[in-house]
């Protein structure tokens, strides 16, 4: 069982930057996609981006692109969020997952390992 952990959630103002950071239990991860998810109350998990198991392929969700970036460091097994200009709708839980296949995905069905949320909050 691989157990994924996020970190680096918190409260900023709007036009801040946070990163979060994913780190695995196990390096089995290191050839998985991997990606990143947020979800607000009442609404559904969605897609915030997603990274290749080399890092050579990335997805951005229209809402974060030219805003976000997201990376991995292989060696450690880590997965990272750099978020700049923070917005409020960019308010959720935060989610990091490791894909079924060697490639993300949008589609939360074809994750197999969840983290447990870290929540970032922007105010206006």
């Amino acid at each position: 069982q691989v157990q994924l952990r996020e970190s680096g959630g918190g409260e900023v103002q709007a036009g801040a930057s946070l990163r979060l950071s994913c780190a695995a239990s196990k390096r089995t991860t290191t050839n998985n996609g991997m990606g990143w998810f947020r979800q607000t109350p009442g609404k559904e998990r969605e897609i915030v981006a997603h990274i290749s198991w080399n890092g050579g392929s990335t997805y951005y969700a229209d809402s974060v692109k030219g805003r976000f970036i997201i990376s991995r460091d292989r060696a450690t097994g880590t997965v990272f969020l750099q978020m700049n200009s923070l917005k409020p709708e960019d308010t959720a839980v935060y989610y990091c997952a490791a894909a079924r296949s060697s490639y993300g995905s949008s589609a939360t069905e074809n994750y197999r390992y969840w983290g447990q949320g870290t929540q970032v909050t922007v105010s206006s």
